[in-house]
């Protein structure tokens, strides 16, 4: 019997500099990673809409379209991961990156072996979606006769495979840290779940 192999993650690269991509390319593709690279905003969307990476390393300042807007137009068709690459530091900066769909916020200059761990650590919250425990959701048959890991509470529906949340039938913009919050306290239905509780076990 031949063993499966597990594909490769993709990992998309966003940064007008030379060689912070040469860096980051030289030390994703040494952990096993494929990579794709953009060095201008408008070209990191078209290549992460067609390409539909595992996740994307996106800087802030870019050239044709900066990484803020580009952030938010990749999360109109994908819920992958985001993190974002920047030498800005202010708070203000971090929290509109985040609203706009950002998962996670790397201040330049970075260690590189931190950047590895939060790319890991992103990547391992997705896996985690995929294969959630079957008593936390129910199999629903589709026309194809393939079944869809769901939740179910009330109105509101999660599809774990999609990343998708509906209220009353009509989908919910989510960004994936949001979904992953959504997901856990839909778990823990009539429990008070304390701010250090989705620190840890979410974010």
């Amino acid at each position: 019997m031949e063993e499966s192999v597990i594909a490769p993650k993709t990992i998309l690269v966003v940064d007008d500099e030379q060689p912070i991509v040469d860096i980051l390319v030289y030390n994703l593709q040494k952990e096993g990673y494929k990579t794709l690279e953009a060095y201008d905003g408008l070209t990191a969307v078209e290549i992460a809409v067609k390409e539909k990476p595992n996740l994307i390393l996106l800087d802030i300042q870019l050239p044709r379209m900066d990484g803020l807007t580009a952030c938010k137009k990749i999360r109109h068709t994908l819920n992958v991961p985001i993190l974002m690459l920047t030498a800005k530091d202010e708070e203000i900066d971090k929290i509109l990156g985040l609203e706009l769909g950002a998962d996670d916020y790397i201040t330049k200059p970075f260690s590189v072996r931190e950047l590895m761990a939060r790319i890991k650590a992103n990547l391992r919250k997705v896996d985690a979606s995929m294969n959630v425990a079957s008593e936390d959701y129910e199999e629903v048959e589709h026309d194809d006769k393939k079944t869809e890991p769901i939740i179910k509470l009330g109105s509101l529906v999660l599809n774990l495979s999609k990343f998708e949340a509906k209220i009353d039938g009509k989908i919910v913009d989510l960004t994936l840290r949001e979904f992953e919050v959504l997901k856990f306290l839909s778990t823990q239905p009539n429990k008070v779940v304390t701010r250090e509780t989705l620190l840890e076990k979410v974010c």
